[in-house]
């Protein structure tokens, strides 16, 4: 592992996490299966060579808070799906999760329109059997869907409600920095049309 390279993803987590745990908005669109925050390594290629968040992001007294230290390979999913996505756009080296619900989705379509992003959503319910019985083949399965259904990697997509699984919207980007911003962005701006509301 390139020590330069190792440093310079941990510390960027470190910056990441430190955005999200002063943002009281976040803890609001925090999913209950918790949040990871990830970033891979530029050559990465397994999810020991990508750090995320030891424990996950939970909330605690209204506010994101780390259950640990940035590490490297303590996160499977959102690290998969991030090393699959990277297949198909090798400028993706960071992601996040967040929840998802009606207004969320209402929230991100417009972001995702003023940003000029693809935004994509993938049907956690036809996924097949055979993949959902395999463990680790549920994201790759999601990317390659979003894929072929939009024409690329989305920046933004969220996987509807599948049997006995939480739904949850993804934010990919270049640094952790980068996708901790997004989703504050979504929190604040989902934050407002709700107090309107």
């Amino acid at each position: 592992m390139n020590q330069i390279a190792a440093e310079r993803v941990l510390g960027n987590l470190v910056m990441a996490l430190e955005m999200l745990e002063s943002s009281r908005e976040f803890a609001r669109i925090m999913p209950e299966v918790r949040v990871n925050l990830v970033y891979a390594l530029p050559e990465a290629r397994t999810p020991a060579e990508v750090a995320g968040i030891d424990g996950r992001i939970t909330a605690v007294r209204g506010f994101p808070a780390a259950a640990g230290l940035p590490r490297w390979g303590v996160s499977g999913h959102v690290a998969r799906l991030l090393l699959e996505a990277r297949n198909y756009d090798a400028n993706l080296s960071a992601g996040i999760n967040f929840k998802c619900d009606d207004e969320i989705i209402e929230v991100v379509q417009t972001y995702c329109a003023e940003s000029g992003w693809l935004f994509g959503s993938v049907d956690r319910s036809a996924e097949p059997a055979d993949v959902a019985e395999v463990d680790g083949s549920s994201a790759p399965w999601k990317v390659s869907e979003v894929v072929a259904k939009f024409g690329g990697v989305p920046r933004l997509f969220y996987e509807g409600p599948g049997w006995g699984k939480e739904p949850l919207f993804y934010a990919l980007g270049g640094t952790a920095t980068e996708v901790a911003a997004i989703a504050i962005e979504i929190a604040q701006r989902y934050h407002l049309k709700t107090e309107i509301e």
